[in-house]
């Protein structure tokens, strides 16, 4: 088959990685469709994960929602209509996932759903809507877990669904051990295993009301924990332009520094004592690693990794992300929750056995 692999976002760059692989034996068009451009945001994960360079760059860069799904779509569909693919394979649930599958739908073309029936009930949410629509209009989908699973049966989602486990998880498992024993980049930072925190913030709901963005921010300058913050290039304008940037600046406990490659993340991430973020990989990453979870939202697309005690969800509130940051110290044994690192493979085996759909 050919196969059309849409990305856009450092999450399906790590996704694609061990699923292009597995696809070895298919044409493979591979999409980019430009929705992280920056260096640190994009390029650097094609370069540490040997991710072949794109055969399409759509270059739509950032936008509002509404201009930045149309251009995609527009371009995609132009792609399409060149390459006709035998099928189109979309990841997580970004603005490049939805307008990838409606491109693909559109032009009758079969469509994959790589991480399908994601739920975390929040339609203020837009990735929550995107997941939706994404997974009632795709013919194949790809679960990550039986919870997943449970939220598609719920919606009458019963067709071609299969839990193949995350495909994520293969690629941690994969570079993981590559990264344990290399501690660079905690050198540069004067960074010691478990006596520092890690902090991403990058969410709309956070970063676009400064009144829930200056609740966090204040919340880790209050901690009196030594804090890496790896910054997001639209959180980073957002706190430049607010009050509370030259607060930050005076702590010396904290240090904000550019986003991170994935390996550097990888072990920042292994090494903390814990995580305070609003990403869904993160919180996922984090409970792979066994690393407590401190998740800056009041839902979550991941409920296993809450219903398993090693995340838990504090919302902005200045004084209850204080208190959780004292008082959060899961213990014990974690759920193997998604798979056997094989889920590329799964996905691979399964396209194979549907050629021709």
């Amino acid at each position: 088959m050919k196969v059309a692999c849409v990305v856009g976002v450092r999450p399906e760059f790590i996704q694609a990685e061990p699923v292009i692989k597995e696809l070895k034996k298919h044409d493979v068009i591979l999409v980019h469709t430009g929705q992280h451009y920056d260096y640190e945001m994009s390029k650097i994960f094609f370069d540490e994960l040997s991710i072949p360079e794109p055969d399409y760059h759509l270059g739509v860069g950032s936008g509002y929602h509404g201009h930045q799904t149309a251009d995609i779509l527009k371009n995609f569909e132009d792609v399409l209509l060149k390459e006709e693919p035998d099928c189109v394979l979309v990841f997580g649930d970004t603005n490049s996932t939805l307008s990838g599958a409606l491109a693909s739908v559109k032009l009758r073309i079969p469509l994959a759903h790589v991480e399908a029936g994601l739920r975390s009930f929040d339609r203020r949410m837009p990735e929550e809507i995107n997941r939706v629509i994404v997974d009632h209009i795709s013919n194949i989908l790809f679960s990550p877990t039986e919870i997943a699973i449970a939220n598609l049966k719920m919606e009458g989602v019963l067709n071609c669904v299969y839990n193949t486990g995350d495909v994520m998880y293969d690629s941690l498992i994969q570079k993981i051990d590559s990264v344990r024993n290399n501690r660079d980049i905690l050198n540069e930072f004067g960074l010691e295993s478990r006596k520092y925190f890690l902090v991403t913030l990058h969410r709309s709901e956070n970063t676009e009301n400064i009144h829930s963005l200056k609740n966090v921010l204040h919340a880790i300058d209050e901690s009196d924990k030594q804090i890496i913050f790896p910054i997001h290039p639209r959180t980073e304008k957002l706190i430049k332009d607010s009050s509370v940037f030259s607060i930050l600046n005076k702590n010396s406990a904290i240090r904000m520094i550019k986003p991170l490659g994935y390996l550097n993340f990888l072990k920042i991430l292994q090494g903390a004592s814990k995580v305070l973020t609003d990403s869904g990989g993160v919180q996922k990453q984090a409970f792979m690693l066994g690393i407590p979870c401190i998740t800056l939202r009041e839902s979550t697309e991941w409920v296993e990794t809450v219903e398993s005690g090693w995340n838990v969800l504090v919302g902005t509130d200045k004084d209850r992300i204080k208190r959780t940051i004292n008082s959060f110290n899961p213990f014990g044994e974690r759920p193997k929750l998604y798979g056997e690192g094989d889920a590329s493979k799964k996905i691979s085996q399964i396209l194979n056995s549907l050629e021709g759909i």
